[in-house]
């Protein structure tokens, strides 16, 4: 079985807005949820600790996720930024109690991406799964002052934008440049040493986040614009910017996101003939542009605020990671590349740009 570092999964969201108790296997869970209808996904989801490990997900990087974007939010938010700090506090709150149980353990700089990945080395998959904490979207940052306080307590990436109009930056839904609060913000995560997550900026903050910032860069969960026709992918020129600058693409399992045409909430997998190989597309066309396979991941937000009914048909479980393997394997990747695309690429990222 081949390590898996999985780039985006909204762990604490499931814990906290789903009353999900991610240490129970995924019958349990789903049981529980039969016949609710509150939030998308119910009764579907794909992910739990005993599923991560059974796909050998034992590194991801684990999200904080509070927005208030007043007026007009696309996703739910909260009307006050320190609202929105709380609401992450709570989250962070689980991921800490989680440490303690021994489900999870944080990685915040070298020495403990290595201890991680020598748990993994030395046979000891049923243990604490590495995590490192990012935030998504950064409106629960009350202002770029406060953003040191977050990196006291772990967190080593940030996406600036999530959807709609945010307090420092345009989610991919919008269009205009980074505003001057963007701007600091991004100045004080370049001095921090935060990785800045190009994940959801629309198309001119993007360039201009790229222009300002010159720390590390990656993109956590985006697809190709050449694929899918969408703002939310990446477009060529964007894939070869974040080429230029050494970062590592995650891939995302989100169904609108892998194949054209879908219409959330009308289209079913099942329809669309979605499957695990369309994300295989995506990263080959990334490895295609970069003349190599050191640019890609996986970043699957699988579970991010929807479930089987937006997934691919053949990923009943996160642990279907573990077949990329193969699929990447056909399609002419050595062993060594697929090792890179499973893990090796944000593993090599991290241990160039966390602290020593």
């Amino acid at each position: 079985m081949k390590l898996v570092f999985d780039a985006h999964l909204d762990l604490s969201l499931n814990a906290l807005d789903y009353n999900r108790d991610l240490r129970r296997e995924l019958d349990e869970i789903r049981a529980e949820e039969a016949g609710l209808g509150d939030l998308g996904g119910r009764g579907e989801g794909v992910v739990c600790f005993p599923e991560m490990r059974r796909g050998g997900v034992g590194l991801c990087v684990g999200t904080l996720l509070a927005g208030c974007m007043k007026p007009g939010a696309v996703a739910s938010g909260w009307n006050a930024p320190e609202i929105a700090w709380a609401q992450t506090q709570g989250q962070l709150a689980w991921y800490r109690a989680m440490e303690e149980m021994g489900e999870l353990m944080q990685i915040v700089d070298r020495a403990t991406l290595t201890d991680a990945l020598d748990r993994w080395k030395t046979g000891q998959s049923d243990g604490p799964i590495g995590y490192l904490l990012s935030l998504e979207g950064a409106d629960s940052i009350r202002t770029p002052a406060h953003l040191a306080q977050a990196w006291e307590q772990g967190l080593r990436a940030l996406g600036p934008a999530h959807y709609g109009v945010g307090r420092y930056a345009l989610g991919h839904d919008q269009e205009g440049p980074l505003s001057d609060r963007g701007r600091e913000l991004v100045r004080e995560m370049a001095q921090l040493g935060m990785i800045l997550d190009a994940t959801h900026l629309c198309d001119r903050a993007f360039h201009d986040a790229l222009d300002l910032f010159e720390g590390a860069v990656w993109a956590s969960h985006s697809n190709c614009r050449a694929l899918v026709d969408d703002p939310r992918q990446f477009s060529d020129e964007q894939i070869r910017r974040l080429i230029e600058r050494g970062a590592v693409i995650g891939c995302a399992l989100d169904t609108w996101m892998m194949v054209p045409g879908w219409q959330r909430g009308v289209s079913t997998p099942e329809e669309a003939g979605v499957r695990l190989e369309h994300l295989v597309d995506h990263m080959d066309h990334i490895c295609q542009l970069a003349g190599s396979a050191d640019h890609v991941g996986v970043g699957s937000d699988l579970d991010g605020g929807f479930g089987r009914e937006q997934t691919p048909l053949d990923v009943t479980s996160i642990a279907a990671l573990q077949r990329l393997d193969g699929l990447l394997g056909a399609r002419g990747y050595s062993s060594g590349d697929v090792d890179r695309i499973l893990h090796g690429n944000f593993i090599r990222f991290l241990q160039a740009h966390l602290p020593g």
